[in-house]
């Protein structure tokens, strides 16, 4: 006998319904911020390529880098590497077998995140200190 409810009820559990857990908001994070870490390696290497081509390209690349959309790009980039180093180590740990269990994963997940957001925080201090 057919099911006259299929249609009205969902196939699966949607984002709407359905909430991450914050280990795989990390995971995900881990990803993203690995594609995004592309953004300052590029600037970077613009940077250095117009110091060694010539000084109207070399100024034009330093302006960039010095205005505010470098240093929200170089800002970026950095927790970003802060945030996947930490995130890759807690990785590490758990290829070996350790903090695999729920709660530990969850308080590793918001060390990862309150660890990048620190260091980040302290970088740009030393920065600016200097």
């Amino acid at each position: 006998m057919a099911d006259v409810n299929r249609g009205n009820r969902p196939l699966s559990p949607h984002l709407q319904v359905y909430r991450l857990p914050i280990a795989a908001i990390t995971s995900i994070m881990t990803r993203i911020t690995g594609h995004g870490l592309v953004a300052g390696v590029l600037l970077l290497v613009w940077w250095l390529a117009a110091a060694v081509t010539s000084p109207a390209a070399f100024a034009c690349a330093d302006w960039v880098v010095r205005s505010w959309i470098g240093f929200i790009i170089l800002t970026g980039s950095m927790w970003a590497l802060w945030y996947h180093l930490l995130a890759g180590i807690r990785h590490l740990f758990y290829d070996a077998g350790h903090g695999l269990e729920i709660e530990t994963a969850r308080k590793s997940s918001v060390a990862v995140i309150a660890g990048s957001v620190v260091l980040a925080v302290l970088t740009l201090i030393l920065f600016f200190a200097l």
